[in-house]
Parts: C-alpha cells; structure tokens; sequence
C-alpha cells in the first residue's frame, strides 16, 4: 500500500520567467521527478503539445501570457493534470479564485522549499487516483443493456 510520502515516477512543468525559481524547483525536484522548464507561457503550451506532463507549476505573473490563462487551458486539455500556481501575490480573493478554477494549491513566493515538496507529491498521487478512478468507471455504455425511455 503506497502512502502519501511515497513518491511516484512523474513528468514535471515548472513554468516561471524568473531563472533562479525555475532552477531552484528544478534542482529540488529532478532528485525524485523529469523535470522540464519553461520561462513563458508560450514556451510551456509548446512543451505541452510534445508531451503530456503529470504536473505542472506555473508561475500567474509572466511577460507574454498570464499563468491564469494557462491554468485555464491545461484544465480544458488535460483534466487530469494538477496545476500548482506559485506566486508573490497574497491576495487572498485571488488565491480562492486560483482555487475555484481548479488550481490544484497555491503557494506563496518565498516559499519553503519542503511545503513545495509536499504540494507536489499531493498532487501526483491525488492524479494517481484520478487515473484509477477514471479506468475503473471506463466502461463501454452501449454494451451495458440500459435503454434510454423519453
């Protein structure tokens, strides 16, 4: 039985324009995790369409396209892949709007790099189970022997 503190094999995004927090949570993250990075939106929607990822951080301030209108767009193309939202803004209506729309968490810059850790492996295994989930209920409806009466 595998626990939350167990890590999983992953594919990670880290999306930020700033180097030295894209280096930094790659350099926490590839210990575990293939970590691929991008400084700008556009370059993480061209990593995206070459491969699907099981993660992704993304920073909300960048210099093309915000990391909100990504977080949008991953949710619509790949629902099964959390995104955690990294930013220095603690606005707190804008932290539960991340929420609302599907962020998987929010962590505030400077963060910790353990809460980062954390975040990260909560949301590969809360994907794991997306998974399961998803493949247990895939069954084929037309062969189920329902009808539908009007």
């Amino acid at each position: 039985m595998s626990g939350v503190g167990e890590p999983i094999l992953a594919d990670i995004l880290i999306v930020d324009d700033d180097e030295v927090i894209r280096d930094t949570l790659k350099e926490l993250l590839s210990e575990q995790y293939a970590c691929q990075t991008a400084a700008t939106a556009n370059e993480a929607f061209a990593r995206l369409a070459e491969k699907p990822y099981d993660l992704v951080l993304t920073d909300i301030s960048m210099p093309d396209i915000s990391g909100l209108e990504l977080l949008g767009r991953i949710l619509r193309q790949y629902p099964k892949t959390p995104v955690i939202v990294v930013s220095g803004i603690s606005d707190q209506e804008q932290v539960q709007g991340l929420i609302k729309l599907g962020a998987f968490d929010f962590l505030l810059k400077p963060f910790r790099l353990e809460v980062v850790e954390k975040s990260v492996n909560r949301a590969l295994h809360y994907r794991r189970k997306l998974i399961e989930a998803s493949e247990k209920a895939d069954y084929p409806v037309e062969n189920s022997g329902w009808n539908i009466v009007e």
